[in-house]
């Protein structure tokens, strides 16, 4: 690749969802979707025709270039299994749960023996 090609080489950032597993990836503005399939084979052991990639609940076009999202975009992927593509599923990312009330700060004056932590 020339330096001018580098210059213009341009990369869309991409956020995989399958259930539970994320995948955070760059690829080239004019991979394909089957060129992105690849890239999930040598990272999910899955091969592309055992692949579906959604944008937006739509499936994609194999055939068709990586649009330039202006922030990371998001996409659904379901494998073959039993005879027919899954269901998309996308499960949201675990959240911490509420602190206990005697951990949480209280509001009243510090006492000489807290010291900040930053």
């Amino acid at each position: 690749m020339s330096r001018g090609e580098a210059a213009t080489a341009i990369d869309v950032f991409l956020m995989i969802w399958h259930h539970k597993t994320t995948i955070f990836r760059d690829a080239r503005e004019s991979s394909t979707v089957f060129e992105l399939k690849h890239i999930i084979e040598s990272i999910l052991k899955h091969p592309p025709d055992e692949q579906q990639l959604y944008k937006d609940d739509k499936l994609l076009d194999d055939g068709k270039t990586l649009a330039r999202p202006q922030a990371p975009a998001t996409m659904g992927l379901a494998f073959w299994a039993d005879d027919t593509f899954e269901a998309l599923c996308i499960k949201p990312f675990s959240s911490l749960p509420e602190l206990p009330d005697m951990m949480k700060p209280q509001d009243s004056g510090s006492s000489a023996n807290e010291q900040a932590v930053q």
